[in-house]
């Protein structure tokens, strides 16, 4: 095992549990106590995990796994709804794309739609995701708009005043937006505060908001609101969506698309 999977697979426990003990972590990964301690001083250097006397803890009270360390989580069914949410764009469009995993997924869904090859442009694509800017930069056809704002190192996002700023002076078709946390009650969430509220303005200058959300995502609460579940007019899920959960979200007036 690499040390990339290695550092991801202990982060993930960690965020499973919120402690683990070097012996604990080196049976569940096969490798020596000595290799834990040196990848928990590691993270622990990187403010990734507390250290502790045997073992190591979250980072935090509300703790957000970094984008980087999220990309292998639930591929499998991300890239289904990725290419779900990217069908129901059409050609020349104004899209909003806020970070995460599932919207990236549909980032790079859209730019090998054959439909989108040509245009002037084929898509405008407005985010405050760093690293999906960079990768649709590289699509001529594409008309990318970035906003403002100070970057987030957990999530490559920029937020802020300058985001706000750019934002409040267009309009979108359509919204994407990724989520941690996705109920009827409570509406869509994110960790962070300073995010949510781009991606509530996000959503308020878009004529239709899909939510792009695997099935872990749903009926669960997060610290950080961005919009009430009757402002989301489609939500993008994975096959094993509880049925209830489906039918639910069905009676609050969202079209659900189950892929």
């Amino acid at each position: 095992m690499s040390r990339d999977a290695r550092w991801q697979a202990l982060l993930e426990l960690l965020v499973e549990r919120g402690r683990l003990d070097v012996e604990e972590a080196a049976a569940e990964l096969a490798v020596s106590a000595a290799t834990i301690r040196r990848d928990f001083d590691q993270l622990a250097e990187q403010q990734m995990l507390v250290r502790t006397r045997g073992g190591a803890v979250v980072h935090g009270v509300s703790y957000e796994l970094p984008l980087r360390y999220k990309t292998a989580r639930r591929a499998t069914e991300k890239q289904r709804v990725a290419k779900a949410v990217a069908d129901l764009v059409a050609p020349g469009e104004a899209v909003g794309l806020t970070g995460g995993t599932t919207t990236t997924e549909v980032a790079r869904a859209l730019a090998v739609r054959g439909d989108l090859a040509s245009g002037a442009p084929a898509l405008t694509v407005v985010t405050n995701a760093l690293n999906i800017a960079s990768e649709l930069a590289v699509r001529p056809q594409f008309k990318i708009v970035v906003t403002g704002g100070v970057a987030r190192a957990q999530s490559y996002e920029l937020v802020g005043p300058l985001a706000d700023g750019v934002l409040g002076q267009i309009t979108l078709d359509v919204a994407v937006l990724g989520v941690v946390a996705f109920d009827v009650v409570h509406g869509a969430a994110a960790h962070d505060e300073a995010e949510a509220a781009v991606n509530r303005l996000l959503c308020e200058r878009a004529e239709r908001v899909v939510v792009a959300a695997d099935s872990s995502k749903l009926e669960r609460r997060a610290f950080a609101w961005i919009c009430a579940a009757d402002s989301v007019d489609t939500l993008v899920t994975d096959a094993a969506a509880e049925p209830e959960t489906v039918r639910r979200f069905e009676e609050a007036g969202v079209r659900v698309v189950v892929v």
